[in-house]
């Protein structure tokens, strides 16, 4: 049995070697399991490519995978994936951040049955006040979507059983983030907590703009509540001015207004154009729900994902099928 490594790497000259050889290497040593390690540069600016093809050549378990530019981690976590050829496939940061020490026990609970492992940053060593209100900000929003599936403080260093590298292969949507879309899979799942180092050297390549476009394509990508919440939203704003005309119209010019509030033709037409933008928002927001539904057929996403580990008695050719591949 084979374990896969696979570790984005952009920009990380400074801290790589350091963090292979004294962090990482020790630990790989120690497996009772064949392995590979699956280096994926992320088009990197700096002496990054040239650091890790030295190592793959003093170490023939190294596989490095480079891109022709920066498509961004999630890209490179999923190029790193489809490329693992191992029984597990383990997935972490270049940066050091997230401890190797922890391999052992990640295995260990993939050996005992676990198919999705995750590591979950209980708390941060060292690290900015913004990056934390902002992590947890994140989390908050997207549980008031309806995504109860990840947790908080989920990160992407986990590692997952073949049968779920082969169903994730199948995704093909371009927009995404790869601890949603694995949460969204299902599969038997198990949380490690873990301390959040700091980083050997260098700066985070994940800026404010990174991670926040990293943040909506996550709420695009897993949730539609958005689009309701602007539905509902038009439908409060059409509801109240409709109320309200109707009490102006009675008080005006039916009771000739008793209460002496005296509405002019200027306040009759603020509430008759706030009714038409409450009608404009709730057109809007289904036109979009119409939308959601082409941008869901589009991503290609599997109607359904069998887990073949636990099923029983299916159609002999495609449980042959399955078996070779949770087994190649």
């Amino acid at each position: 049995m084979k374990i896969s490594f696979v570790i984005p790497v952009y920009n990380e000259e400074k801290g790589f070697s350091q963090f292979y050889e004294k962090m990482l290497l020790p630990e790989l040593k120690k497996l009772n399991y064949d392995y590979e390690l699956i280096l994926v540069n992320d088009g990197s600016t700096d002496k990054s490519l040239q650091i890790i093809q030295k190592i793959s050549e003093k170490d023939n378990h190294v596989k490095v995978l480079c891109f022709s530019r920066n498509f961004g981690k999630e890209v490179a976590l999923t190029a790193g994936i489809r490329e693992a050829a191992g029984d597990a496939i383990l997935t972490m940061d270049a940066d050091g951040q997230q401890p190797p020490k922890l391999i052992h026990e990640f295995i260990k609970k993939w050996e005992e049955g676990g198919e999705i492992i995750i590591g979950v940053r209980g708390r941060y060593e060292k690290h900015g006040l913004i990056a934390k209100i902002g992590s947890k900000l994140f989390y908050k929003i997207l549980g008031m979507m309806g995504v109860k599936d990840t947790v908080p403080g989920s990160t992407d260093f986990r590692i997952i059983d073949r049968c779920v590298a082969d169903e994730y292969n199948k995704l093909t949507e371009h927009g995404r983030i790869t601890r949603g879309l694995m949460d969204w899979m299902g599969f038997k799942k198990v949380y490690i907590d873990y301390i959040y180092g700091n980083r050997l050297a260098g700066k985070p390549s994940y800026n404010f703009k990174k991670l926040f476009q990293l943040a909506i394509d996550s709420f695009v990508s897993l949730s539609s509540a958005p689009l309701i919440i602007f539905g509902w939203i038009g439908v409060f704003i059409t509801v109240a001015s409709l109320i309200l005309g109707i009490f102006v119209i009675i008080e005006e010019f039916i009771m000739g207004d008793p209460m002496q509030l005296k509405w002019t033709g200027t306040t009759c037409l603020s509430i008759f154009i706030t009714f038409l933008i409450g009608l404009v928002l709730i057109s809007q927001s289904i036109i979009a729900l119409y939308i959601s539904h082409i941008h869901a057929e589009a991503q290609g996403r599997p109607l359904y994902i069998i887990d073949h580990k636990n099923s029983r008695n299916l159609n002999e050719r495609k449980a042959k099928k399955a078996k070779e591949s949770t087994s190649s």
